[in-house]
């Protein structure tokens, strides 16, 4: 007679997995739903933390193999889930929860920031996340152009509606103004463009608000810390010292107004050669040596590619139009590797697991 399946057995044997980046059990965690036991047939979910968890496959097989191990086990089903944590900051401002604002900012313009907010986004969309794209480059909004849109829908009552495209929801200042009309605002009007940007528009319930500044240590930086609490920032730089330099800047400034900074990205990082060659038209290894000097992590290389200037020009973000090119992977893992650092802080934020992210 085989022996009888218990909850406590397969739980028990859940307990050995762990997440690898959380460096907790999947018990404990809470991970764990929905378990049902029938006869030598065991079915649950492992609810993580983001659905752009980098080591979703690794983490279902490990749970499969755990309980398969159970005396009596038969059949195992897992299920993956996510429901991405709020990172517990108050933003009162906003009519919709916003779990997670990301900022993506550089200390000058040219240095692709604008593509790697919008690629990060729609990558962040494509796991399955709830996302949002805020353009508050006001002087320089391209994220319309780059996102293959022209106008918002029609408004609701005294609320905007965000844009959408890829899965992402968008507001951007490109739809209020004529194209190529320049803005010539004081620090005043900005500011209350950027609020009326959170606070005036019908955002539906985000787990991500991707925020594109524009370049430099200005007004837009300055006003968005104090009218949205940001989870954290991004810092786009190239592997050239000129970069480098303003780079350094931005990322003072955002410990100079107190909030987190989850890495650097070192954008057009090299140039891969059609016999596997590389040329480092900008330099090498910049971006990795800001990281180590400001204590904080490197989050990736992202090389070359004309797919990647198409892409923005077309309103097809690479990682929709060239899938499986290295660029689209490249942003595809900053997105994974960024989703997972946002679920650490925000845990951590909570106190559920006082632990440091290891990549």
């Amino acid at each position: 007679m085989a022996e009888k399946v218990t909850r406590e057995a397969v739980l028990d044997a859940l307990r050995k997995v762990h997440d690898p980046d959380l460096r907790k059990d999947l018990v404990s965690l809470n991970m764990i739903r929905d378990l049902e036991i029938d006869g030598g047939q065991v079915r649950f979910t492992v609810m993580l933390t983001t659905p752009a968890c980098p080591l979703k496959n690794k983490i279902q097989q490990d749970a499969l193999e755990a309980v398969r191990a159970v005396p009596g086990v038969e059949k195992v089903e897992v299920k993956m889930d996510a429901t991405v944590p709020n990172d517990g900051r108050a933003r009162g401002l906003l009519s919709v929860p916003v779990r997670n604002a990301i900022a993506v900012a550089s200390g000058k313009g040219g240095v692709g920031k604008s593509t790697v907010a919008v690629n990060l986004a729609v990558a962040l969309a494509q796991s399955g996340a709830s996302v949002g794209l805020l353009d508050a480059d006001i002087y320089g909004p391209n994220v319309p152009t780059m996102m293959g849109v022209e106008k918002l829908p029609p408004p609701q009552g005294n609320k905007l509606i965000p844009a959408e495209a890829y899965g992402v929801q968008l507001m951007s200042i490109g739809f209020l103004v004529k194209p190529g009309q320049p803005l010539i605002w004081r620090g005043p009007m900005l500011h209350s463009a950027i609020r009326q940007f959170l606070t005036d528009v019908a955002w539906d319930e985000l787990d991500y608000l991707v925020i594109d500044l524009p370049p430099g240590t200005g007004d837009a930086q300055l006003s968005l810390a104090q009218t949205l609490a940001l989870s954290g920032s991004v810092i786009v730089t190239l592997p050239q010292q000129v970069s480098l330099d303003d780079a350094r800047r931005g990322l003072q400034m955002f410990r100079e107004l107190n909030v987190p900074i989850f890495g650097v990205v070192e954008n057009m990082s090299y140039l891969e050669m059609p016999d596997g060659t590389r040329v480092d038209i900008f330099g090498s290894g910049g971006g990795q040596k800001l990281a180590e000097e400001a204590g904080v992590p490197f989050l990736g290389a992202i090389p070359i590619d004309p797919a990647v200037r198409e892409g923005g020009d077309s309103g097809k973000p690479v990682v929709v139009s060239r899938p499986d090119s290295p660029v689209a992977k490249a942003l595809k893992a900053l997105a994974e590797d960024l989703a997972a650092r946002v679920s650490v802080a925000a845990m951590r934020q909570e106190n559920v697991i006082p632990i440091e992210f290891v990549k």
